[in-house]
C-alpha cells in the first residue's frame, strides 16, 4: 500500500516539471549570473524569467520588487530588521500571537537585546485576529507590522489587505508572512498597501532552500546579508540559480492550476473533515470555519495524545502532524493552540491534515478507514489527568 502524505503545510514534493526545469542549471547552465561571459549571460536570462514568473503569481507591479532569499525565515528576519534600521526613531513592532517562530523568536530576541517593544495581538477561539486590539496597538511609534496571511497550523486566513491599510494610517511599514498563502489563492500585491511579503518555494511544490522577499518599489530597505551586489544590493551572495529556476517554475504551475487545485483539494478536505467528525465522537475542527485555507484541517480529538496517534498513523503509512510538542516528558500545546484558548483535553489531541495536488480520494478513504479504531484505542489508555490544568 502506497504511503499517504498529508503534511503539505510542512513541505511539498517537488513537482517533476520543476525538477526538470532545474536540471540544466546543475550540469549545463552552471555559470555565475554575475559573470559577463556567455556562461553567465545565459544563466542571468533564466533567473530573469523566474523573477517574472514569480511576479505574475503574486501580482507585483515590477519584477525588481522581488529579491530571492534562502526561504521564509530569512525573508521574515530581513523585513523586520530592515524596517527597524531605516526608521530608527520608531522602536515598536506589531505581530499576532500566532505568528510562525521565524517571526516570534526574532521579536523575542529583539525585546531581550534591543530597546524594541513588541505588541502581540490576541486571537479568538477560531484563530481570528482581534482587530480592535490591533487598531489600538497602531501608534506613530510602530516601525513595522508583521502579520501572517494564513496560519500554518489552523489554516485561518487573516484580513491582511485591510490590516495593511490600517498600518498605513500611522506611517508604519507592513509585512506579511505569506508562506502558507502563496499558490493557494490569488494574490494581487500591486492593488494593496503591503510593503513586504515573504514566501518559500518548498510550500508550493518547489525546492527547499529558496524563497523570496517582495519589497514594494520605493520602500526604504537595508539588506540583512552584506557582501556583493547581488539582487540589486538587497541580498549578497552568489544566487542559488537552480533553486531560483525551480521556484519560478513552481510559481508558473501554481498559477496555472490554482483554481482547479483549490476546488478539488477543498472537496477532499471537506470529505475528510465530515467523515472524521461523523465517525469519531468528541472531535471538532480548530480554525475559522469559512476563512480558512482550502487544503488545511486541524481536528481536535478529545482525550487523545497526538504523538501517540501520529505514531499509529505513521505505522499505517499516513503522514500528518500535530499542534503539540513534547517538552520535558509532557505533551504541551503549541503557542497557536494556547493563544486560541483551546481546552487542554482537546489541545493535546490535535492533528493537522494538510493536502496538496498530489492527494486523491483514495487517500481520504484510507484515513477514514483507519482513524476511528486508532482514536478509540488511544482513548482507552488516555490518562485521567493531563498534568497542566483545565485550560490553556
Amino acid at each position: 500500500m502506497r504511503p499517504i502524505y498529508l503534511d503539505s503545510n510542512a513541505t511539498t514534493r517537488v513537482d517533476p516539471e520543476v525538477f526538470e526545469a532545474m536540471r540544466p542549471l546543475f550540469v549545463d547552465q552552471f555559470g555565475n549570473p554575475s559573470s559577463k561571459h556567455g556562461f553567465g549571460a545565459s544563466v542571468g536570462a533564466v533567473v530573469k524569467k523566474a523573477r517574472q514568473q514569480l511576479q505574475a503569481l503574486i501580482g507585483a507591479q515590477f519584477e525588481d520588487e522581488i529579491a530571492f532569499t534562502s526561504g521564509g525565515t530569512e525573508s521574515n528576519n530581513t523585513a523586520i530588521l530592515s524596517a527597524l534600521e531605516v526608521m530608527p526613531c520608531r522602536t515598536e513592532v506589531v505581530i499576532s500571537a500566532v505568528e510562525h517562530p521565524a517571526v516570534l523568536t526574532l521579536c523575542e530576541h529583539l525585546e531581550e537585546t534591543r530597546d524594541v517593544k513588541v505588541h502581540k495581538i490576541p486571537v479568538d477561539r477560531h484563530g481570528r485576529i482581534d482587530v480592535d486590539a490591533y487598531k489600538a496597538a497602531l501608534t506613530p511609534h510602530v516601525a513595522i507590522v508583521s502579520v501572517m496571511w494564513a496560519n500554518n497550523e489552523t489554516g485561518t486566513i487573516f484580513p491582511t489587505v485591510e490590516l495593511a491599510e490600517l498600518a498605513k494610517g500611522v506611517g508604519a511599514l507592513f509585512h506579511t508572512d505569506a508562506v502558507q498563502a502563496i499558490g493557494k489563492f490569488p494574490v494581487d500585491l500591486k492593488s494593496t498597501a503591503i510593503d513586504m511579503l515573504s514566501l518559500s518555494g518548498h510550500k508550493l511544490h518547489g525546492p527547499k532552500g529558496i524563497g523570496a522577499l517582495y519589497i514594494k518599489r520605493g520602500v526604504l530597505f537595508r539588506s540583512l546579508i552584506k557582501g556583493g551586489h547581488q539582487e540589486r544590493n538587497r541580498r549578497a551572495g552568489t544566487e542559488n540559480t537552480p533553486g531560483i529556476v525551480g521556484l519560478g517554475k513552481a510559481a508558473e504551475l501554481a498559477m496555472k492550476f490554482m483554481d482547479e487545485d483549490s476546488k478539488r483539494i477543498k472537496s477532499l478536505r471537506d470529505r475528510l473533515e465530515c467523515g472524521l467528525l461523523q465517525r469519531i465522537p468528541e472531535a471538532f475542527v480548530i480554525g475559522d470555519p469559512i476563512e480558512r485555507l482550502s487544503n488545511t484541517t486541524n481536528i481536535a480529538f478529545e482525550n487523545v495524545e497526538a504523538d501517540g496517534l501520529l505514531l499509529l498513523l505513521d505505522r499505517e503509512g499516513i503522514a500528518c502532524s500535530s499542534g503539540s510538542a513534547c517538552s520535558c516528558g509532557s505533551l504541551e500545546p503549541s503557542h497557536v493552540l494556547r493563544a486560541m484558548n483551546i481546552a487542554s483535553t482537546a489541545a493535546q489531541g490535535t492533528i493537522r491534515f494538510s493536502l496538496s495536488r498530489d492527494n486523491s480520494g483514495k487517500d481520504i478513504d484510507r484515513v477514514l478507514e483507519v482513524m476511528p479504531a486508532l482514536v478509540e484505542k488511544l482513548r482507552n489508555s488516555f490518562p485521567t489527568c493531563s498534568g497542566y490544568g483545565e485550560g490553556i
